[in-house]
């Protein structure tokens, strides 16, 4: 399956993803990049151009590496001195590269119907945390039809398989076989996607932890 022409340009890619999330974008980029902790290094997963890398993190971080299915969105990053490495995480089994914090923005529906398979290699790649962006209320749904396109190309890069959506409801219910690690979970400024940070493989198990990113018992 050919990419779709929004996966073609970066610069393209970053014009529509603004269109759809409006002026939340950047609040999304801002809420995942304040789970980084200082001087972490990072793994971020189907990293696209590598904006939050670019903008939120590079100053701040020890190390990074971005994997990404595109090859034009890795070439860009390697020309620009990143590390970025071209692989189909759905396709590939292989062990990844082991981080401090390991990402995974608005991605993990390319992973169903087994979403878990993703989220057990995350953390164990993670020596803190793993931290996971999804949304739950999805323009490719839409009945406009010219919205619902527009987010069911922003959301296929390529090779297929991305018909099933997550709704907060099933969400919710995948990250529940992980509650005894779950650190916080949020909704974005619109709430348009939330955001769980659980705990690596690697880290001490938390407390259990509420909706509102409270450990209980605190």
């Amino acid at each position: 399956m050919s990419t779709s022409l929004i996966y073609r340009s970066p610069a393209g890619y970053e014009l529509v993803m603004r269109a759809l999330y409006g002026r939340h974008y950047s609040d999304r980029m801002r809420a995942v990049a304040g789970e980084v902790p200082d001087g972490a290094s990072v793994l971020e997963l189907c990293c696209g151009p590598g904006t939050l890398y670019l903008r939120y993190l590079r100053t701040r971080t020890s190390g990074y590496v971005g994997i990404d299915v595109n090859p034009r969105f890795v070439e860009q990053l390697e020309r620009r001195g990143v590390d970025a490495r071209r692989l189909d995480l759905a396709a590939s089994d292989e062990p990844l590269p082991d981080a401090d914090a390991v990402i995974l923005q608005a991605s993990l529906y390319h992973f169903l119907p087994h979403p878990e398979r993703i989220l057990d290699r995350m953390l164990a790649a993670a020596r803190d945390r793993a931290i996971v962006s999804e949304p739950i209320r999805n323009l490719a749904s839409s009945n406009l039809p010219l919205l619902g396109r527009l987010g069911r190309s922003a959301a296929d890069p390529g090779v297929g398989g991305h018909a099933q959506r997550f709704t907060e409801a099933t969400l919710e219910a995948v990250m529940a076989r992980y509650r005894e690690r779950i650190l916080k979970s949020f909704p974005i400024p619109g709430g348009r996607e939330w955001v769980y940070v659980l705990s690596g493989d690697s880290a001490p198990l938390p407390r259990p932890a509420d909706r509102s990113g409270t450990a209980a018992g605190s």
